[in-house]
């Protein structure tokens, strides 16, 4: 957060953070003592005149049983709270870290009994959230953003909703992302990013 508040003081740039599944919760104090880092779990933020942003780094359950993770029923509930914030969610950024079930954004290996990737990891299975999926179809936002699977690097149309996950090999040392251009009524230009 240092880095960040270094960085950031006095430019004017927003930055928002929201944990993920792996994230302890010790590191919510970590970014609430920040200067320029807002962490916007559970929350509905103004990003423009037009636009909000839902955010939740929450997600249904994973074989590793981490932090922020709980059964997709669950889940929807704690979306819709949310979501119920929202003044225009249908004109809304979907910020939820668990990407739609089904949509080849939630695509993982497969794993045995054992925890080991079936055939040597070529066998994919969508391990995305069922409630994720609820609440994009009934909501209908212009833009999902989403992570939490890596190897799910892509983007994926849902009627008018463009969901993205940018992926990620930051094991590797590269950073994935997506800069995305917001029109007072839909997305215009975006593109994914390795760097």
């Amino acid at each position: 957060m240092d880095y960040a508040d270094a960085r950031l003081a006095g430019t004017g740039i927003r930055c928002f953070v929201c944990p993920g599944n792996d994230d302890i919760f010790e590191i919510d104090a970590a970014i609430a003592a920040s200067k320029t880092v807002r962490s916007v779990e559970g929350q509905v933020i103004q990003l423009d005149e037009h636009h909000e942003m839902v955010s939740s780094g929450w997600t249904n359950p994973t074989p590793w049983d981490t932090h922020r993770e709980e059964p997709d029923e669950a889940l929807l509930t704690r979306l819709e709270a949310v979501i119920s914030k929202a003044k225009n969610p249908s004109n809304a950024v979907f910020n939820l870290h668990a990407p739609p079930y089904g949509s080849g954004l939630d695509e993982a290996p497969e794993l045995t009994k054992d925890m080991r990737p079936a055939y040597a990891g070529r066998s994919l299975v969508p391990v995305g959230s069922k409630s994720v999926l609820k609440v994009i179809e009934k909501y209908e936002p212009i833009l999902g953003l989403h992570g939490h699977i890596h190897e799910g690097k892509g983007t994926r149309k849902f009627k008018k909703t463009l969901c993205i996950n940018p992926g990620s090999m930051y094991e590797q040392g590269v950073l994935h992302g997506a800069v995305v251009e917001l029109k007072p009524q839909k997305v215009g230009n975006y593109v994914l990013t390795t760097g």
